[in-house]
Parts: C-alpha cells; structure tokens; sequence
C-alpha cells in the first residue's frame, strides 16, 4: 500500500465522521429533486451597481429561514465538454434566491477534497448560518467535483489520464451558471474555493484566471497539485514531464498574470493541529499576497485537517462577504 494511499484512508475517516452530522443539513434542503429557478428568477449576468447589495436589500415577510441544496442530476447535470467525467454538482441556493423576483447574487464555486465526494453540507450549513445574520444573504454556491472518484487525482488541469477538468471547472460551470442562475457578472463577484485538494486547485485556477474569479478561498489547501506525492501526480497526470508539471503550478500561473490581480482577495485557513497544511496555506499566502491579492489567513484552534473545515468556512467566508457587497466592512 503506497503512503498516500494511507494517509487518504486515514482522512477519509476522520471525514466521514463529519459527514455523518452533515447529512442532516441536506436533509433540511431539497437534495436529489429536478432543480428549477425560484418564481420570478430569471439568469442575470448583467448590470449590477456599485452600490452594495446589503445597503438596497429588503427582506420579505416570508423569507425563508434557510436555503435549498439540490442535486444537479439527469437533465440538470452540468455538461463536461472536453472528456473529465465529474460526479454529480450540487446547487446550494440562500434565502434570498428563493423569493420571488430575487436579487442577482455572488457566486461561489466550491470543492471538496481527496479522497471525497462532493457533498454540499458542510457549505450548506456555513452558508445557512452567515445568511441568517445577513437577512436572507450569501452566495449562490455550487459545490462540484474536481477528482471524478472518491481517490482520483486529476491535480486541476487538462490530461489524457483525467480529461478535461479545468476546462469543466473554467468553461463549463461558468457557462451553466450563466445561462442558469440569477448570478451577479464579473470577477468582483465569483469566488473559487474549496477544502484540502480542492483549495490547491482553486489557488491554481484563481490565479490562472482573473478575468473569471476575483475570489479565492482555501481551507487547508495545498499549495501546488501534489505536495504530498509529487512523483506520483508527475508520473499520472503530466506523464513524466516535469516543465509541463513546473508551468501548472500556481507561482507559475500567478507569474504569467502579473499585474492583474487589482482587487483580488484570497482567504485561507487551517487548524493549529494540522502543521503540514499549516504550512502550506501560508506558502500559497505569501504567493497571493506577492502576486498582489488582499491577503488573510485565518488558523482554527485545536483542530486537525478534517476538523478545520466547519470553522474554516465559517471565518473565510465571513470575511468574504464585505467583498461581495453582502455585509458591510467589518460586519462579516
């Protein structure tokens, strides 16, 4: 059995503890039914206001008091375009997407880890709870698959082992959310995120691309594709060329955009207990906050790699939100 092999059991353990209490969030959604917009909504992808959001929203009477999670399946599926075969996405909508005549919204991209699924709970219960503080306000997340399988490794590029997963998480989720959702358009408002492999591959992509998010969040994250087995994501993924493994790193990616990232914000986490991530989110800090991305990180007290997730999320986002026109400075 090989060492990351272990290690991956080992976290998968801990997880599915986690995913135990989680399950119950989903069950307060709307989990596995077809999705379909709230009455009223309609896709947005234009305007918008230099005005925050927080300053003209008015709740309803009848807001609801949490928001839904829905299975993107059968004929709601996302479409893969180049050859990566993802699992099921899943919508995670906040109050104020349900009432009629919604506000356009952020939008948050969101992965889990490895090995993992892309369960929506733990975001769905984070998101739940800063809306109940912001009446009824937080993003439009969709939580999304980046691996394939519980234990594959797709490292966040284009391969002919994987297919195209950065072309799915890059072209084609964006072009679905779109054409699909009362989103709000810019970077300014789309954020990628994610937990453990899936924070290493939304620091790749949100340095590769800052005309698509403005946002990054990652929750004890890796700081390149692979840090733990690099031989093993050199050999699988990039087929033993190591110019083309360097040029996919994020400090590679970040270099080639220089000067870009005007306005950016990047938020990290990880718990006092879990040094070797520790480590590694304050690497990909220093790369943002260099790269010239307003820099925070965030470490959670006495917990370990799966427990820093809940309260990851939680501190991360809540940051977020002034970003996002969803509090005001300071009142995330």
């Amino acid at each position: 059995m090989s060492s990351s092999t272990m290690r991956a059991r080992g976290r998968a353990g801990a997880l599915l503890i986690l995913l135990v209490a989680g399950a119950l969030v989903v069950l307060l959604g709307v989990i596995g039914r077809p999705w379909s917009p709230a009455p009223g909504a309609s896709p947005a992808t234009a305007g918008g206001s230099a005005t925050p959001l927080f300053e003209t929203w008015t709740p309803p009477a009848d807001l609801p008091a949490r928001g839904t999670v829905t299975l993107l399946a059968g004929e709601a599926r996302i479409p893969s375009s180049a050859g990566f075969v993802p699992r099921d996405a899943s919508l995670y909508l906040p109050p104020a997407a349900l009432v009629p005549d919604p506000p356009a919204l952020p939008l948050v991209v969101f992965m889990m880890g490895e090995p993992g699924d892309p369960d929506p709970s733990f975001v769905a219960a984070a998101m739940d709870r800063l809306a109940a503080a912001h009446r009824g306000l937080a993003p439009i997340v969709i939580v999304a698959d980046q691996l394939g399988s519980d234990d594959g490794n797709p490292a966040c590029v284009d391969s002919a082992a994987y297919g195209g997963v950065e072309t799915y998480f890059t072209k084609d989720i964006p072009a679905w959310a779109r054409s699909h959702l009362r989103v709000q358009p810019g970077p300014a408002a789309w954020t990628i995120a994610g937990f453990s492999n899936g924070g290493g591959c939304a620091l790749d992509w949100g340095v590769a691309d800052p005309g698509l998010w403005g946002g990054i969040v990652s929750i004890a994250g890796e700081s390149s594709q692979g840090t733990e087995f690099p031989d093993e994501v050199l050999q699988q993924v990039f087929d033993g060329d190591r110019s083309a493994y360097e040029a996919a790193k994020p400090a590679a990616r970040a270099a080639q955009n220089a000067g870009r990232f005007d306005g950016h914000v990047a938020l990290f986490a990880a718990g006092d207990e879990d040094p070797f991530f520790t480590a590694q989110v304050r690497s990909s800090a220093q790369l943002t906050e260099q790269a010239g991305f307003e820099t925070q990180v965030f470490t959670i007290p006495g917990e370990d790699h799966v427990g820093s997730l809940p309260d990851g999320l939680r501190v991360t986002f809540g940051a977020l939100f002034p970003h996002l026109g969803l509090a005001p400075s300071g009142g995330g």
